[in-house]
C-alpha cells in the first residue's frame, strides 16, 4: 500500500512513459508590412520633393545671407512686439468679458455676448482694415479733452494692436469662461462661507485653479498670434513679412525672402512652444502626483541606460 502511495505522489512534472515532451512556446511578433510600405512611400515622396526644390530656380545662398539682415531683424522685433502686446490686450479683455458673460446681470452678460459674437464672427483681416480706414468715418477724433485728426491718431501700430487684440479678446473670453466653469462650485461656496467677496473669490480661489485649463489653449492662441500678425502688412505696419517683401522688391529674390520669413516664424513658434510646455507643467503640479519627465530628463535617462549597458558588456 505504501509503495502505491509513493508512486502516486511522484513529481508532477515527470512525463508518463512514451509521451513526447512539449517544446517551449515561442512568441512570434506580428509583422506589420503596411508600416514599412508606408514609411518607404513617405521617404520617397520627401526625397522627390527635396529633389524638385534642388532643381528649381532658387538661389539658396541668398537664404543664409539674408537671414540676419538688419532689416529682417528689425521686422522680427516688431513682430514679437505686436504679438506680445496684442496677446496681452486680448488676455485682459478675455478675463473681463468672461466674468461679464458669467455675470447674473443681464446687461453686462448681453454686452459680453455681443462682443464675443461680433469679433469672432468677422475676419481679423477685415477688422484690421476697418481700424486703419476709420478716418473715412471720423475724420476728426474729438473726445472733449483731446482733439486731433484720425489719421494722426490711428497709426499703423495702433490699428494693428486694436485689430489683433480685440479679435483675440473674443477668443480668450471663451477660453477663460471654460476654465472658470471647470472649477467646482463648492470652491466658490466654501470661499463665500469664509467671508470672501466675489472679487476675492475669483482672484484667489477660482482663477488659480482654472489656470490649468486656461494655459494650454492660451499658449496655442499666442503661437497662432505670431503667425496671424503677418496680416498687419495690410495696415502698413513694418513686421517680419513686410521686411522680407521690401528686400525682395529690391533684390528680386522673392521666394528666397519668403523662405527667410518662414524660417524665422518656425524659430519663434518653436521657442514659444517650449515655453508653453514648461508653463503647462508648472500649473499641472497641483493635479498630478508625479510630473512626467521632461524631454531633457528622458534624454539623460536614455544616455545613462546606454552607458550602463556598455559598462556591463
Amino acid at each position: 500500500m505504501t509503495d502505491k502511495l509513493d508512486k502516486a505522489s511522484g513529481p508532477a512534472d515527470t512525463p508518463p512513459a512514451g509521451a513526447v515532451p512539449h517544446e517551449a512556446i515561442r512568441a512570434i511578433p506580428v509583422r506589420h508590412y503596411g508600416r514599412w510600405i508606408s514609411a518607404v512611400v513617405v521617404l520617397a515622396l520627401a526625397a522627390a520633393l527635396a529633389y524638385a526644390f534642388s532643381q528649381g530656380n532658387v538661389r539658396w545662398a541668398t537664404v543664409p545671407e539674408k537671414l540676419f539682415d538688419p532689416t529682417i531683424l528689425r521686422g522680427l522685433g516688431n513682430t514679437i512686439w505686436i504679438s506680445v502686446a496684442s496677446m496681452a490686450l486680448g488676455l485682459v479683455l478675455g478675463v473681463l468679458f468672461a466674468v461679464m458673460r458669467l455675470s447674473k446681470n443681464p446687461v453686462t452678460s448681453t454686452i459680453a455676448w455681443f462682443y464675443i459674437w461680433f469679433f469672432r464672427g468677422t475676419p481679423v483681416y477685415v477688422q484690421l482694415l476697418i481700424w486703419f480706414n476709420l478716418a473715412l468715418i471720423f475724420p476728426i477724433l474729438n473726445l472733449g479733452f483731446y482733439k486731433d485728426e484720425m489719421t494722426q491718431v490711428m497709426t499703423p501700430f495702433l490699428a494693428a494692436l486694436l485689430g489683433l487684440g480685440l479679435n483675440e479678446g473674443a477668443y480668450m473670453a471663451e477660453i477663460v469662461r471654460a476654465g472658470i466653469q471647470s472649477v467646482d462650485e463648492g470652491q466658490t461656496e466654501a470661499s463665500h462661507a469664509l467671508g470672501m467677496t466675489q472679487t476675492q473669490t475669483m482672484r484667489r480661489v477660482v482663477l488659480p485653479q482654472a489656470m490649468r485649463v486656461i494655459v494650454p489653449p492660451t499658449g496655442n492662441e499666442f503661437i497662432n498670434m505670431l503667425k496671424t500678425s503677418s496680416l498687419v502688412v495690410a495696415v502698413q505696419y513694418f513686421d517680419l513679412l513686410r521686411a522680407a517683401q521690401d528686400i525682395a522688391s529690391t533684390s528680386f529674390a522673392v521666394m528666397e525672402m519668403f523662405f527667410v520669413a518662414s524660417i524665422w516664424y518656425l524659430v519663434l513658434t518653436s521657442i514659444f512652444s517650449i515655453g508653453q510646455y514648461y508653463l503647462e507643467r508648472h500649473y499641472a503640479r497641483g493635479a498630478l502626483r508625479t510630473l512626467p519627465p521632461t524631454p531633457l530628463q528622458k534624454l539623460k535617462a536614455n544616455l545613462t541606460r546606454l552607458s550602463n549597458r556598455k559598462a556591463v558588456a
